[in-house]
């Protein structure tokens, strides 16, 4: 099982939207046996909640489900995932300080994306601050595909 973690600062609204988004690309192409989506954030405060209100309505009207809370990113998520995901820099140096010595690939989440050509960004903006969630969709669309297929040719699903 292949797993992958989503990071953002309160895990409320980038990494739970990239959490479903890709695990809904996952389902759709048949792959849920393989590969599996988790979230987190680096911050804490809104550790038990549900996901923001622009997260769950931008996923609702794309109709894919979402019912995750949010949690504190662990040090065991750190080993326990093969690739930590971060939405922006602040999150990557976050996450690189932690996971010194672990066999987990740690990356911006749209260096993809990037890298296939798809995108010129390298950071998700937060939606928290500007109410942009339906840019951010759109962000997180691109960049779960362009990681769906890195997943694939590297592990030959």
């Amino acid at each position: 099982m292949i797993k992958v973690l989503f990071v953002c600062l309160g895990n409320i609204c980038r990494s739970p939207m990239a959490e479903a988004v890709f695990q809904e690309m996952v389902n759709q192409a048949g792959l849920s046996q393989q590969i599996m989506a988790d979230s987190a954030g680096t911050g804490d405060w809104h550790v038990g909640e549900h996901a923001h209100h622009g997260t769950l309505n931008v996923l609702k009207r794309h109709n894919i489900p979402y019912n995750g809370r949010a949690r504190h990113v662990q040090p065991r998520d750190l080993t326990d995932f093969d690739y930590v995901l971060a939405m922006d820099r602040s999150h990557l140096a976050y996450l690189e300080r932690h996971t010194k010595g672990a066999n987990t690939e740690v990356a911006l989440f749209l260096s993809y994306a990037k890298q296939a050509g798809l995108l010129t960004e390298t950071e998700v903006p937060d939606p928290y601050y500007d109410g942009k969630f339906n840019e951010t969709y759109d962000l997180v669309v691109t960049g779960s595909r362009a990681f769906l297929d890195y997943l694939r040719r590297k592990h030959q699903l």
